[in-house]
């Protein structure tokens, strides 16, 4: 009797290869990418609207509401900062109540992968939309209104750490309002009336001084606020910081609201997140 030996490669169990969390990350990061993308919807209200809310009120008005300073170059400021929004808050706050109402959370609560490359992941998407969405704006904005765009280092320093700032606190905030919907279809209830009211208080379709003051004060509680008023630094002219409530851009006070939302919404976060509906316990 002939017996027959398996080769020791043939026998020996193939190693797993495991990816670090960096590897873990970028893919993750590239999975939330691609389904933004596939997802029609979310692509062209996401970044499509600011686009055509632009090229609407930009081509109606064209009025200067300060020497040297015209409608267009303000909304527009304002708009970059409702993208911005729009892509964290709004987008996060809308999908991920859908990813728990299908069961997507509860599976990646079950997976080894640790549970903050999931969120790392968002926040790839966030940063590479929210980037695509700007330079578009800018472009459609210099290409065809003449907007000046930043032309100091200073400025365009600024306009990194506002936005920086801003998309931080949106995306905390959008993943802790995502807990307030109960099913995935009340997502966009929960979250669209509350972003289209920051619009319109915030100075984004109406110069800010001329709200309310009432309004004016309920703003000032929130980020969007503060992101169009630290975008209207950037590209506005300096002597245009005379028209704004306090006198100046105040820049400082800026990034301090702007960091104290980043920490509120971080303890929103990490006391209000579910990964299961309360169906599923």
């Amino acid at each position: 009797m002939t017996t027959t030996l398996k080769p020791a490669a043939a026998t020996a169990a193939t190693p797993v290869r495991r990816l670090g969390p960096g590897a873990l990350v970028l893919r993750q990061g590239r999975l939330e990418i691609t389904q933004f993308l596939r997802s029609r919807e979310s692509v062209v209200f996401t970044i499509g609207f600011p686009v055509i809310m632009v090229l609407v009120f930009a081509s109606i008005f064209g009025n200067e509401i300060a020497p040297g300073v015209r409608y267009t170059q303000y909304f527009i400021t304002g708009m970059i900062a409702t993208g911005l929004m729009m892509v964290s808050f709004q987008n996060l706050g809308i999908w991920i109540p859908i990813e728990r109402d299908r069961g997507v959370l509860k599976r990646y609560r079950g997976t080894p992968m640790p549970k903050w490359v999931y969120f790392a992941g968002k926040v790839i998407m966030v940063v590479a939309i929210g980037i695509a969405e700007t330079a578009l704006l800018l472009a459609v904005s210099v290409a065809l209104f003449d907007l000046q765009l930043p032309s100091t280092a200073g400025r365009w320093l600024t306009f990194g750490w506002v936005s920086l700032l801003g998309v931080t606190a949106c995306t905390l905030c959008g993943i802790a309002i995502s807990s307030l919907a109960r099913t995935a279809r009340s997502g966009s209830a929960v979250v669209t009336p509350v972003a289209l009211v920051l619009q319109f208080i915030s100075g984004v379709f109406i110069l800010f001084t001329e709200l309310p003051s009432w309004m004016q004060q309920v703003a000032a509680l929130f980020p969007l606020k503060w992101m169009c008023q630290g975008l209207r630094a950037v590209f506005l002219p300096e002597s245009f910081g005379a028209q704004e409530p306090g006198g100046s851009f105040e820049l400082g006070r800026v990034a301090l609201v702007l960091g104290l939302w980043c920490v509120i919404g971080l303890m929103l976060c990490l006391a209000t997140f579910r990964w299961t509906t309360k169906r599923d316990g």
